[in-house]
């Protein structure tokens, strides 16, 4: 590597390595392309190090321990006081990220992937300049692809400063051993304002440890697009966590250690506990910060490259993937359009066209969404049929001492084609992948209905659900379906 003014010619230069990046990376090496990879931190990016996967592993870890302390006498289960050790939960929390990303490292170094640490921009059309801990370098590619993520959403009433108002990932960071953003010990009380699904599962985590959680919401309305019903067993079951749930906050800033906020139109204000988090989902960076206008690469609204359906911009050596393109910000999606835009770099004729994206949220109960609910299959001039099975009525749900939750079903009234599924309850992130599977093959309600289902299992929450539409559920009293025209 030459240091200065000195340019490497390379084949395919990857900017950013998280899920977009090195699996882009490794489909590239696949291809017989030789691959740079480039990031200021380890591959994996946020999703591995310090979002998702660090959440996920929390949730289960505080699933349990709820589970443990209020969820087994019922069942005859009955044990001294459970406590638990946070730090040690955070290291089981970083083994398995340690673990993920020895793996990712593997998988790079197996398809002879180089690594160069650093922040890139671009140059000229052809040419990017990489700016890290050893120097500058300056790199020449045949192709190239952006996959640099996107940043937290900002709130001016509530700007993040790292100790009165955090970011989830900060948040997450009062869980590690050794990190002092702003208590010395696990927070007592804690505000969330965000109506995404990171701000649901960072409440839902907290208030199982036993934190006061305030969840501001800024509207009326959760996710976009999810069954209302669904949500409001969400909503339902985050109370019975013990989190107040205050729907149409309005921050003002923060003011003798409280957040300071307004209810819709109310005269006067009111405040919640700090710190707090906000969680407003995440944004492309500034196209300045990639010189995009230097590239050659057209952008939207000074942010996210423009592109076409296999991610290719209009600099035609350059493609983008995952949360620096807009749209949403999912490591489903970010791994994808990866795949796609390596494949089509190297010359293939493929499109990044699912016609669903699946969301999920592990609160309690879990929820899991994918294609249209009845609400947004209505408004895009669907006639509809739907069907609902409560998950009380599940064999399996109950075996697991769960009774709140629904299989909801949405199709076309006269074609009987699935349009979409909502699914809450015990393992509906597992779950909503089969629905989304029937939708991409096109089936339709009988086709659900003809396929035999494991008895007793939580899949059969879906077969019900179908039925239901058809007006044949066996295990529910009134299984009439509900129409609703264009």
């Amino acid at each position: 590597m030459v240091v200065g003014d000195v340019a490497t010619a390379v084949d395919v230069l990857v900017l950013g390595a998280g899920p977009a990046g090195y699996v882009g990376a490794i489909r590239a090496a696949q291809l017989g392309r030789r691959v740079t990879l480039v990031d200021p931190g380890a591959p994996g990016g946020v999703c591995l190090h310090r979002g998702c996967i660090p959440l996920k592993a929390l949730l289960a870890a505080s699933e349990r321990y709820h589970q443990a302390r209020v969820g087994l006498d019922e069942m005859g289960i009955s044990a001294g006081p459970v406590g638990f050790d946070w730090f040690k939960m955070n290291g089981w929390k970083q083994s398995v990220v340690n673990r993920l990303s020895e793996g990712v490292a593997k998988l790079l170094a197996s398809h002879k992937v180089e690594i160069v640490s650093g922040k890139g921009w671009f140059i000229n059309d052809k040419e990017m300049r990489i700016e890290g801990e050893y120097g500058a370098h300056r790199f020449i590619f045949e192709r190239c692809l952006l996959a640099v993520g996107a940043q937290q959403r900002a709130l001016a009433a509530l700007p993040v400063d790292g100790a009165a108002v955090l970011s989830p990932e900060q948040a997450l960071g009062l869980l590690s051993p050794g990190q002092t953003l702003t208590l010395a010990e696990f927070p007592a009380q804690l505000s969330i304002f965000g109506n995404d699904y990171i701000a649901l599962e960072l409440a839902t985590l907290f208030a199982r440890l036993g934190t006061n959680v305030t969840l501001l919401l800024p509207g009326e309305a959760l996710l976009d697009e999810v069954d209302p019903a669904a949500l409001r067993l969400v909503l339902a079951g985050l109370r019975a966590l013990g989190v107040q749930i205050v729907a149409d906050a309005r921050p003002r800033g923060t003011s003798a250690g409280a957040c300071v906020y307004a209810v819709g139109d109310q005269v006067g204000e009111q405040t919640a506990p700090l710190p707090v988090v906000v969680s407003l989902g995440v944004q492309p960076l500034p196209a300045d910060s990639l010189h995009l206008r230097e590239g050659g690469v057209r952008y939207e609204q000074d942010r996210s490259p423009i592109v076409d359906g296999s991610g290719r911009t209009s600099n035609e050596r350059v493609y983008a993937a995952g949360d620096c393109r807009g749209g949403p910000a999912l490591a489903s999606v970010a791994i994808k359009q990866a795949k796609v835009a390596a494949e089509a770099l190297n010359g293939a004729r493929v499109q990044y066209a699912p016609l669903v994206t699946p969301l999920v949220a592990l609160t309690a109960p879990e929820l899991a969404s994918v294609g249209l609910s009845p609400q947004a299959a209505q408004a895009a001039g669907y006639r509809t049929v739907t069907g609902r099975f409560p998950v009380a009525a599940n064999g399996r749900a109950l075996t697991l001492g769960a009774n709140a939750g629904l299989a909801l079903v949405t199709a076309d009234a006269e074609s009987e084609a699935l349009l979409g599924v909502t699914l809450v309850g015990p393992r509906a992130a597992d779950l909503i992948g089969q629905a989304a599977l029937a939708i991409e093959m096109g089936a339709t309600l009988t086709d659900l209905t003809e396929i035999l289902y494991a008895h007793p299992t939580l899949s059969e929450t879906l077969l019900e659900g179908a039925e239901a539409a058809l007006g044949r559920a066996i295990h529910i009293l009134s299984a009439a379906p509900a129409k609703a025209g264009a």
